[in-house]
C-alpha cells in the first residue's frame, strides 16, 4: 500500500539586497530586534531612527563566537514567547555574523518558521554570512552543526556601521572577499591588487561584487547540495584552526585567510595552482594584515578534525581548490597522504 504526497510546489523565497544608506523601514506587525551590546551602544539609534513596525521590542545577546550556542538560542526564544510574538511578526537580525547566524535560526524554528531581515554591521557578514540563508549554532563539536537553510526576506546593507568597525575585524571581512575573486573572478582579484579598500566608494565596489558573485550561486544551489561547496574556499582548513583554538585564537576571517593558504598549498602540491598565484593571494592578503600561517602541533589530531565538518560523508573530506585565480575544483578524493605532506609544512609558522 502506497500513499504519494505531492510537494512539487516551490516556494519563492526570492528577496532584495539593498547597499546603501538606510533610509526607512516600515513593518505592519510586531518585530523584534536581536543584538549585542556593542552594536546597540554604537547603532542602535541610527537604526531605530530608521525603522517603524506596530510593536518593536529588543533582544540583546552576549558579543562573541563564544556565545553562539544553545543557550543563547533558548534565551532568544524564551523572549520572543515573552513579547507573545506570533507567526507574521519579523525578527531583525542586527549585528556580525554571529548575530545573524543565531537570529536566522531562531527565525527557522520559532513556531516552524517566521520571517527575518539582516541588517549586517560587520564587512564579513556584509559580504558573506547576511546573504544565502545558512543559519546555526556551534557546538563543542565543531561550527554550525546545528542549524537551517532559512532565507530572509531582505539584507540591507549600510557602509554607515562600519565607520565603527575596528581595523582587525575589517581585515577579516576583507579575506571573505579575496575568497570570492580567488574562486569566482580574476578581473575582480586583479581590480583588489589594484585598488585599495581605504575609501568608502571602494568598500561599497567590493561589497557589491561579492555580493553578486554570492548571489549567482546560492540561485543555482540554495542548499549546498552542488556548486555552492565553492564558497567553502579556505572554510575547511578554518573550521579545524577554529576548533582547536576553541574559537579564541583567530576571528573566523583570519582563520579563512590561514584556511586559503592551506588550500593553495594543497592545490599547488596536485598541480592546479602556480607558485605566483599562490604568491599573488598571500600578498593580497598581508596588504590587510591577516595571518597566513597556523602551526600545528599534532598533524594526524589535525587531520581527524577534518571529518567534524558538516560537508565531510561517508569518511571522505571535501576540500573546494582553487584552479588558479578565477577557477576551482571540488574534491572528496585527495589521498591522505598528500594532505598530511601539506599539514606538515605548517608544523613552523
Amino acid at each position: 500500500m502506497e500513499v504519494a504526497i505531492e510537494l512539487k510546489k516551490i516556494e519563492d523565497r526570492s528577496y532584495t539586497i539593498y547597499i546603501d544608506a538606510i533610509k526607512k523601514i516600515e513593518l505592519d506587525q510586531k518585530a523584534v530586534i536581536v543584538t549585542n551590546p556593542k552594536v546597540a551602544g554604537l547603532h542602535l539609534g541610527y537604526l531605530l531612527d530608521r525603522l517603524e513596525a506596530k510593536e518593536l521590542y529588543i533582544v540583546t545577546l552576549p558579543d562573541g563566537e563564544d556565545y553562539k550556542n544553545e543557550d543563547s538560542l533558548n534565551y532568544l526564544l524564551d523572549r520572543l514567547f515573552d513579547h507573545k510574538i506570533d507567526r507574521k511578526s519579523t525578527l531583525i537580525a542586527f549585528g556580525g555574523g554571529v548575530i545573524g547566524d543565531m537570529t536566522g535560526f531562531a527565525a527557522a524554528i520559532y513556531q516552524r518558521g517566521i520571517d527575518f531581515i539582516q541588517i549586517p554591521t560587520t564587512l564579513l557578514s556584509q559580504v558573506d554570512a547576511s546573504v544565502g540563508g545558512k543559519t546555526g549554532i556551534n557546538n563543542r563539536f565543531g561550527k554550525n552543526l546545528i542549524g537551517a537553510f532559512h532565507q530572509p526576506k531582505a539584507v540591507y546593507i549600510d557602509t554607515h556601521f562600519l565607520t565603527t568597525l575596528p581595523k582587525r575585524e575589517f581585515s577579516a571581512g576583507v579575506a571573505e572577499i579575496v575568497k570570492m575573486a580567488v574562486v569566482f573572478d580574476r578581473d575582480f582579484f586583479a581590480w583588489l591588487e589594484e585598488n585599495s579598500l581605504d575609501s568608502e566608494e571602494n568598500v561599497k565596489l567590493a561589497i557589491k561584487k561579492s555580493v553578486e558573485l554570492k548571489a549567482k550561486i546560492v540561485a543555482l544551489d540554495e542548499r549546498e547540495a552542488g556548486v555552492r561547496a565553492s564558497l567553502n574556499y579556505g572554510h575547511t582548513f578554518a573550521h579545524v584552526i577554529e576548533n582547536l583554538t576553541n574559537y579564541k585564537g583567530f576571528l573566523h576571517g583570519e582563520a579563512v585567510a590561514i584556511g586559503m593558504v592551506m588550500a593553495n598549498e594543497l592545490a599547488k602540491r596536485l598541480g592546479l595552482m602556480s607558485e605566483e598565484d599562490a604568491k599573488r593571494i598571500k600578498r593580497l592578503l598581508e596588504r590587510y594584515d591577516l595571518p597566513i600561517c597556523y602551526e600545528i602541533k599534532d598533524i594526524e589530531d589535525f587531520y581527524e578534525h577534518f571529518f567534524l565538518d558538516k560537508k565531510s560523508a561517508e569518511q571522505k573530506i571535501k576540500f573546494v581548490l582553487p584552479k588558479g585565480i578565477g577557477d576551482f575544483v571540488i574534491s572528496d578524493s585527495v589521498a591522505k597522504e598528500e594532505v598530511i605532506e601539506v599539514l606538515d609544512r605548517f608544523k613552523r609558522c
